[in-house]
């Protein structure tokens, strides 16, 4: 078996499918693909088409967009399920997945993260503007997900599910940034699931670091 995950090693979408292999205790191959450098490279615009990342290639089957590398992963091979069997709370799981995606990434990683933490660390100055308007989004992005929060030691449940890996991936991110940790402190569910999942093995295990300079 040959399982070949491509992507941006500072990906938040690559951490959280590294993560879900983790968690499935399988074995890959982490081949890099940036796609902010241009152009991106030809073998892997025919793994997918719009040159987003990652990808994962299992044995020759290419599938591109997190959510469904996830479920394949948890689907295709054995261990412990990662999607929970009750309608209701996989129902919830996929809520938060599709909340912190259409609503959290941008504003959490790509504003508060990207301008107070990443761009410091390759040599750029903060846009402090974008971090106002990204903390503002994220307020309301924390107060939504605190009120879908099962109040137990997971998301949604007693069990991790991919809701966890998925907003486990940007949280680590966003708390990265001194105000991104104080406005989490704020929602008091998430603040206390958070406490509890930033020391998950499978997320320290996938932590990229941050580039030199």
């Amino acid at each position: 078996m040959a399982l070949h995950l491509h992507g941006y090693r500072f990906s938040v979408y690559l951490r959280i499918a590294a993560m879900t292999l983790t968690e499935k205790g399988l074995d890959w191959t982490h081949v890099e693909v940036n796609p902010f450098n241009e152009p991106v490279p030809d073998y892997y615009r025919e793994l997918h088409p719009f040159g987003r990342v990652p990808t994962l290639v299992h044995d020759g089957f290419a599938i591109y967009e997190t959510t469904a590398i996830t479920r394949y992963i948890d689907e295709a091979f054995p261990g412990k399920a990662l999607q929970p069997a009750e309608a209701a709370h996989r129902a919830r799981m996929n809520q938060i997945i599709a909340v912190a995606d259409s609503y959290g990434y941008w504003p959490m990683v790509r504003q508060v993260f990207a301008q107070r933490v990443f761009a410091p660390a390759t040599g750029h100055h903060a846009d402090e503007k974008t971090i106002a308007e990204g903390l503002e989004k994220s307020a309301t992005v924390l107060a939504a997900l605190d009120r879908l929060v099962a109040g137990e030691a997971f998301l949604v449940g007693s069990s991790l599910t991919l809701a966890d890996l998925h907003l486990g991936a940007m949280m680590a991110y966003f708390v990265m940034a001194g105000e991104g940790a104080a406005e989490l402190a704020r929602h008091d569910r998430l603040a206390t699931w958070w406490a509890s999942m930033s020391s998950w093995h499978s997320l320290r295990a996938s932590d990229p670091g941050l580039p030199s300079g």
